[in-house]
């Protein structure tokens, strides 16, 4: 794939739920390496959007490519492989706390049948704890940990396929401001370490000063604006003035 073609590519996307409409013809690309932030209001359709580029929600009209990828096309098999190259980091982490660390990361690697090696499979563990700064935690419980911890621990899952694509979803919900800046500056290394492409929703002013390449405002369903924060930050217009004035 050409380094400026888009890794995601999404046209007149529509989405409703019985009368409401959440995705009203949306659009917006995504580059290779850049992290990209969407801001929205809560039930203004951030959510819907991500889980209709992993195939999770199907859009009522519009495409999706993913790597190239028409995502309405693919079934099964070949949507399971396109989801190995895309990392998705939930709200809510979603360890299985009946898991050890160790076991909660070796969980992708075994329900992708990928051919790798028990050696194999343990350098992963490592490297992945290494990479999110938790080298130590292999052997604890998801219960052992705090919820910053945990956190680093749901991301380090997402990487051990070695995504191209990440999306994360409110990455720093409900953590305390330092610990909130702490996931930030990691979300950066990730993107430089791994040249990852990333998706953000976030609320996180602060989270998105620190990881965001670009922003773009889904407002009444659409691409509203997309810019640099600065450019947004400066924009005249009210409805996107009201996400900066506190």
């Amino acid at each position: 794939m050409p380094e400026n073609e888009p890794v995601i590519k999404i046209r007149g996307l529509y989405k409703s739920f019985g009368s409401n409409k959440v995705l009203n013809g949306f659009d917006m690309d995504l580059y290779r390496g850049e992290n990209t932030v969407i801001l929205g209001k809560s039930g203004s359709g951030k959510s819907v959007l991500i889980k209709c580029i992993i195939g999770l929600i199907q859009p009522d009209s519009g495409s999706i490519e993913v790597l190239g990828q028409s995502v309405s096309a693919l079934h099964n098999s070949t949507l399971d492989k396109m989801r190995m190259k895309v990392g998705f980091l939930f709200q809510s982490n979603a360890l299985y706390d009946s898991m050890t660390v160790r076991e909660n990361l070796e969980f992708p690697l075994r329900r992708h049948r990928l051919n790798v090696t028990k050696q194999e499979v343990n350098r992963l563990v490592e490297e992945t704890l290494d990479s999110v700064g938790l080298p130590h935690t292999a052997d604890m419980m998801p219960a052992e940990l705090s919820g910053g911890m945990r956190k680093r621990i749901a991301l380090a899952r997402t990487l051990i396929l070695k995504p191209e694509i990440i999306l994360y979803d409110e990455p720093t919900t409900g953590l305390d401001p330092i610990t909130s800046r702490e996931i930030s500056n990691l979300m950066v290394q990730v993107q430089k370490k791994y040249n990852t492409s990333s998706i953000i929703i976030s609320h996180d002013l602060n989270c998105v000063k620190i990881t965001s390449n670009r922003v773009v405002m889904l407002i009444d369903g659409i691409n509203y604006a997309s810019d640099a924060l600065n450019g947004v930050q400066a924009s005249e217009d009210p409805k996107v003035r009201e996400f900066f004035e506190h």
